[in-house]
């Protein structure tokens, strides 16, 4: 009875999380579609259940675009960027043109620019805990690396360094926003164009640095 009583068990949280995972990624494709003033309601039309089921899982539509963004920025977070922005063993515009590149298959994605640029305009705080992620793992330590490869003198950088370099991390990221916000044109080999926009601006910013200090 007890073997029974233990396998019943485990089929009905199977189930359950089996729900939970398609309550969520629905809850993607529907806040990516119609932003998070979405109503949980439709969503729940949507996923053919009834709207108490979504809260059955999510306490809140507060604690349900908080798994969103668990689950399209931070999960995809890779942690050897950190590691790879400090190797030294590589050049600098080398590792960059490997992050850009690698990034670049993460965020050109409907999803996860539709629901990044949706947050950022109702002001629900995600994008700016994000783009802290950014300023920290990405910006400023690559304006340090960068002061090393100068020979220049070591210091926090200052926000000029790091807006030269948040222009190349928007420069990247705007061909996302062109296709999945604008629905314009853009070219079809993206990654051959974030390697010639990250040694473009490497090139600019290299001089700028060098040429301030």
């Amino acid at each position: 009875m007890e073997k029974t009583t233990s396998s019943t068990s485990r089929r009905k949280n199977m189930r359950s999380a089996d729900r939970e995972r398609q309550i969520l990624e629905e809850t993607v494709r529907f806040f990516a579609e119609h932003g998070f003033e979405g109503q949980t309601r439709e969503l729940a039309k949507r996923l053919g259940v009834s709207h108490a089921v979504i809260y059955r899982h999510f306490e809140s539509k507060q604690a349900l675009i908080e798994r969103v963004y668990e689950h399209v920025y931070t999960s995809r977070w890779r942690s050897s960027w950190n590691e790879l922005v400090v190797n030294r063993s590589i050049p600098l515009e080398e590792r960059l043109v490997q992050f850009y590149r690698e990034y670049a298959q993460c965020v050109f994605e409907y999803e996860w620019v539709r629901i990044f640029i949706s947050a950022g305009l109702k002001s629900y705080g995600l994008p700016e805990r994000y783009l802290a992620i950014i300023r920290s793992r990405i910006i400023r330590p690559a304006v340090m690396e960068l002061r090393h490869d100068l020979g220049l003198p070591e210091r926090l950088p200052s926000e000029p360094e790091e807006e030269l370099f948040w222009g190349l991390h928007g420069g990247v990221f705007y061909l996302a926003i062109r296709k999945f916000i604008y629905a314009t044109n853009t070219p079809e080999d993206v990654d051959r164009t974030v390697v010639r926009t990250v040694r473009s601006f490497m090139s600019g910013i290299r001089s700028q640095i060098a040429s301030d200090d």
